[in-house]
């Protein structure tokens, strides 16, 4: 299964606040494709894995998926 994450948060960068955004594409397979099923866009996720190229011609990093936890007491069946 393949999706779009974002991200924001609020970051020290020498000691100044920044606010961070950013997109990028990912990757879930298996098991961890089916718990995203349940997911909606706007659910907050805790997303872990690792990044790789997307191809040999598109070096566009691609999150992929290992681990997901559903975040603010929702558990959608897990």
């Amino acid at each position: 299964m393949t999706f779009r994450i974002a991200h924001a948060s609020e970051q020290i960068e020498a000691s100044v606040r920044r606010q961070v955004e950013c997109e990028m594409p990912a990757v879930a397979l298996g098991q961890t494709a089916l718990l995203l099923v349940g997911a909606k866009p706007g659910d907050k996720l805790k997303l872990t894995g690792f990044l790789a190229a997307k191809s040999l011609k598109s070096r566009t990093p691609v999150l992929h998926v290992n681990t997901i936890e559903f975040v603010e007491g929702m558990n959608h069946g897990i």
